[in-house]
């Protein structure tokens, strides 16, 4: 076994650890931290803009990966979808998407960079993960280009990289199967598993977070000043709170 493929079927569970135990050290020493930090009250006319693209945007790249990572080439092939079919779509719509999340991600550095209570808003470690998380969308912009056959020769990634990512799951790591992809994949899916380990310690933690309390809580209810006269009436009786 080469340096290589040792070197991909260890990393991974590197970046796993460190996500479950930075996150669980996340939440249990600093749930207060465990934020965005909005910067919406200094600045709002780009954020409307920015944000909705990159988040919009990323959730496009997020789905083209399940499918492209998760879903193997023989299901694709029994529903009838033809490789060449499939690397039109893959192109087409992971371009798409990449280019609008750079652009969101790009206008929000912009804003951050000159709108001076946001620039004194950023930190060092705000600073350290846009520079990764724009490096992982130029290497996947990149790598779909290169794969799929517009500039240089074409790859079938779902023939290396997808068994080996799967592999990864049912504790059978394949690291000899990425490394027979081409170095722009490496180089990709490397970056990639850069921005997870820093995922915990930084404010990208806040994706893991749902506000499924606010289904349950009670309504909030606004009253006047000034009493009603039937309440003068009844007088002070407690009212039932909740749904």
């Amino acid at each position: 076994m080469s340096m290589g493929e040792m070197f991909w079927d260890i990393a991974p569970y590197v970046t796993l650890a460190i996500v479950v135990v930075g996150s669980w050290w996340r939440y249990r020493y600093d749930k207060f931290g465990w934020t965005t930090r909005s910067t919406q009250l200094f600045e709002s006319r780009l954020l409307r803009i920015a944000s909705p693209m990159f988040h919009f945007g990323i959730l496009v790249v997020i789905f083209g990966h399940v499918i492209g990572l998760i879903i193997p080439q023989s299901w694709t092939d029994a529903m009838g979808l033809s490789q060449h079919a499939y690397h039109v779509q893959a192109i087409t719509l992971g371009t798409i998407a990449g280019i609008t999340t750079l652009s969101g991600i790009v206008l929000l550095i912009y804003r951050r960079r000159t709108r001076g209570p946001v620039f004194l808003a950023t930190t060092t470690n705000d600073k350290i993960m846009y520079l990764v998380l724009v490096a992982a969308l130029v290497a996947g912009l990149v790598t779909t280009m290169m794969g799929s056959g517009v500039v240089g020769e074409e790859h079938n990634y779902r023939q290396t990289v997808s068994p080996w990512f799967r592999s990864i799951w049912i504790l059978r790591p394949r690291g000899d199967l990425m490394a027979q992809a081409p170095a722009s994949f490496q180089v990709h899916a490397l970056i990639a598993l850069a921005l997870f380990a820093l995922w915990p310690f930084t404010r990208l933690v806040h994706a893991f977070s749902a506000p499924i309390g606010y289904l349950f809580r009670p309504y909030i209810v606004y009253r006047s000043r000034e009493a009603p006269a039937v309440d003068q009436l009844v007088g002070s009786r407690p009212r039932r709170r909740g749904w």
